[in-house]
């Protein structure tokens, strides 16, 4: 099967591990993820039914409008694509704009533009709520048009939820699968934690979320698979779940010299 590539850039994507994800999730008429993201395992597995969750207003606003009406978004969305939005005075203009708009189509059709404009894919919000991503500076960002076309059309037997983890796994029952990719454990106790949406994701829901998919599996039936960085507090924390250890060849360093390979760790419960 052709590996699909999400429409969106993002920080922390499962593109390239989409594979060794499918393998490791049960066959099921159900995938639940309650952290969507851009959408890669979504993209690339072949259940009958989704749910997909994510915190994140925008990013759930954005497929339910592509869901709902793909010709009218896209159309639209095509517009902002040209040579004249590729200005840093311009993209600090509409990313202005985008924060003073509530207009679900119309947030959702610059909140593409900004995520393609924006510097490395990034999805990034201030303390008031305002996305804040710098300008990215790119030669002629990419319209993804292919893309957009094909997540509509498997976005039809989607539901689309923006709500917490622990509401999305309230969602999971018997012979459910569950695949979470929640913001990274730090790889040291100085590293900051990813924050992509208000509010963060703290040390407390790391092990709540492992709480979670520990119910999911022995109180509901749920199959849940976790992936998450390698590290002592990962193992500890995931002790309950079988571990798998799959060597990736993730960057933590902006620098090639300082470029190292990251272990990547998978959690099983089982019902």
């Amino acid at each position: 099967m052709t590996k699909s590539r999400a429409f969106l850039k993002w920080a922390g994507g499962k593109y390239k591990l989409a594979d060794q994800i499918a393998a490791r999730l049960p066959d099921s008429e159900t995938l639940v993820e309650p952290f969507v993201g851009a959408g890669s395992v979504f993209l690339n597995t072949q259940y009958r039914r989704y749910r997909l969750s994510d915190i994140n207003p925008d990013l759930i606003g954005l497929y339910l409008t592509l869901k709902a009406d793909p010709d009218a978004y896209i159309r639209e969305a095509r517009k902002w694509f040209v040579d004249v939005n590729n200005d840093k005075t311009t993209y600090y203009g509409i990313r202005s704009e985008f924060n003073q708009t509530h207009e679900q189509f119309g947030r959702a059709v610059l909140f593409l533009y900004l995520n393609r404009y924006g510097y490395n894919g990034l999805c990034r919000y201030n303390k008031s709520g305002g996305f804040n991503v710098p300008f990215g500076s790119y030669k002629k960002p990419y319209f993804p048009e292919r893309e957009l076309w094909f997540f509509a059309e498997k976005a039809q037997s989607a539901e689309f939820y923006c709500e917490s983890y622990a509401e999305s796994f309230a969602r999971a029952g018997s012979g459910d699968a569950v695949y979470c990719d929640p913001p990274y454990l730090p790889l040291s106790t100085t590293a900051n934690f990813t924050s992509y949406a208000s509010g963060g994701f703290s040390l407390d829901d790391q092990a709540l979320l492992a709480d979670c998919a520990l119910d999911a599996a022995q109180q509901r039936g749920a199959t849940v698979l976790i992936s998450n960085h390698d590290t002592p507090l990962a193992r500890k924390l995931y002790h309950a779940a079988e571990l798998d250890q799959l060597k990736v060849t993730r960057s933590i360093s902006q620098s090639a010299s300082g470029r190292k390979k990251v272990d990547e760790l998978f959690a099983l419960y089982r019902p």
